[in-house]
């Protein structure tokens, strides 16, 4: 750092997989890196899927992912089943543990030498000035109350990762977003059932279950997770959908005892503005969730790594003050890269999961090996690789002929 040159702070509010991303990337760069986190403990209810391409790219070990999952059963309202295989021995899906998974990437974060806070922020001062700092007000808990100590912090830059409900959005006036609930139990099963999900994960489409989305059967280490998401925001409905999935799924579920029930909502779109002043916002607290698959961990951490990584970069290690200008840098690079993913992704929503005819339809075509080795390409590796033209067109026509026999495309 020159004479007179401040060193950067930058804090960042929530420790999930964006939160410990981006305070991972700072202070490896050797920004003074402040990460806040309210529960230590805290596991975010979702299906906790993880793309192969996470593993690597977030360098994450082994002890991590409970179960390298290969197989998948789509099953239609009708209960048409259609077994998926992932054929190459080197590729899964991985299925984790949200305790375990944001454990290990925020303790690595601290010991790579982010400022682990145990705290709660509870208010943001904006300053008037592009040189002034932010004010943070947040309750220490390290003294192991609920209530905690009131505190302050002043930090330069600040990164939301604080979900769905973001208390950094509502400072900066983000705007509001429409969102889902994901609504999950743990269920233990015994050993001889669990046997059945080795390896194997189950999605389940129908009104019964989700009228908009769909409903899962996931394998962890010693449970499965048995939830449905929907954007129609309603208890009772949940309620309804959830005694949906267990009926349609309660003869591999027999002699399971409910451990956990959790619920969570989950953002449908990006915020109107993430980034304001020198505050940015990454992961749920952005909107990065997927349509279509509802896809969120690695998109949350891809996001924060970006954002850091443009900090780096446009502090010059930390030894200049970015500008909003600077932040916005992360928002072009991010809707350049994965942006004509969200809009694919949202239409196959609006075609597929709109009614119980096109779901049968949807569920037919992923039969289709061509299909299935796109789809899990571009899920794995997050590239979709280019078909020839003549497996593109044979997979138009299959999908629209998949919706023909359904009477999808019925007016």
């Amino acid at each position: 750092m020159g004479e007179n040159m401040p060193a950067l702070r930058v804090a960042v509010v929530g420790s999930g997989p964006a939160g410990s991303s981006a305070a991972e990337t700072l202070a490896k760069a050797g920004i003074e890196t402040y990460l806040f986190e309210r529960k230590l403990d805290n596991a975010k209810p979702c299906g906790g899927a993880i793309p192969l391409c996470m593993v690597s790219e977030f360098d994450l070990p082994p002890e991590i992912i409970d179960r390298q999952v290969r197989n998948m059963k789509m099953i239609s309202p009708s209960d048409l089943e259609v077994d998926i295989h992932i054929e190459k021995e080197n590729e899964y899906i991985g299925m984790c543990r949200r305790e375990v998974l944001d454990g290990f990437m925020r303790n690595r974060a601290a010991e790579l030498g982010a400022n682990l806070i145990n705290g709660t922020v509870y208010k943001l001062d904006i300053p008037t000035s592009n040189s002034q700092p932010y004010t943070i007000y947040y309750s220490d808990h390290s003294d192991g109350s609920v209530k905690g100590t009131h505190k302050t912090l002043k930090v330069d830059v600040v990164i939301g990762a604080d979900g769905a409900n973001s208390r950094v959005a509502k400072a900066i006036d983000a705007g509001d977003y429409n969102y889902a609930i994901a609504f999950q139990e743990r269920i233990s099963l015994p050993e001889n059932m669990m046997n059945y999900y080795q390896d194997l994960a189950e999605m389940y489409v129908g009104n019964d279950v989700s009228p908009d989305f769909y409903a899962w059967v996931f394998p962890k280490y010693d449970h499965v997770a048995v939830g449905t998401g929907t954007m129609r925001v309603n208890q009772s409905l949940i309620k309804k959908l959830q005694a949906g999935i267990r009926a349609r799924a309660a003869k591999k579920l027999v002699g399971g005892k409910i451990i956990k029930v959790e619920a969570h909502p989950i953002p449908e779109h990006p915020r109107p503005r993430r980034v304001v002043g020198r505050v940015a916002l990454v992961g749920d607290a952005a909107g990065t969730v997927t349509k279509s698959s509802g896809e969120g961990i690695y998109f949350a951490a891809k996001s924060a790594r970006m954002c850091a990584e443009t900090i780096v970069e446009t502090s010059n290690g930390g030894s200049r003050i970015p500008t909003e200008s600077d932040l916005k840098l992360y928002l072009k690079r991010w809707d350049k890269k994965y942006g004509m993913t969200y809009k694919v992704l949202d239409i196959l929503q609006r075609v597929f999961y709109n009614s119980d005819a096109s779901r049968e339809a949807f569920v037919e075509m992923c039969a289709d090996k061509d299909v299935q080795r796109l789809t899990f390409d571009s899920y794995l590796y997050k590239t979709v690789v280019p078909a020839n033209p003549l497996i593109q067109m044979k997979i138009t026509a299959k999908t629209i002929g998949s919706l023909l026999r359904g009477n999808a495309l019925a007016p």
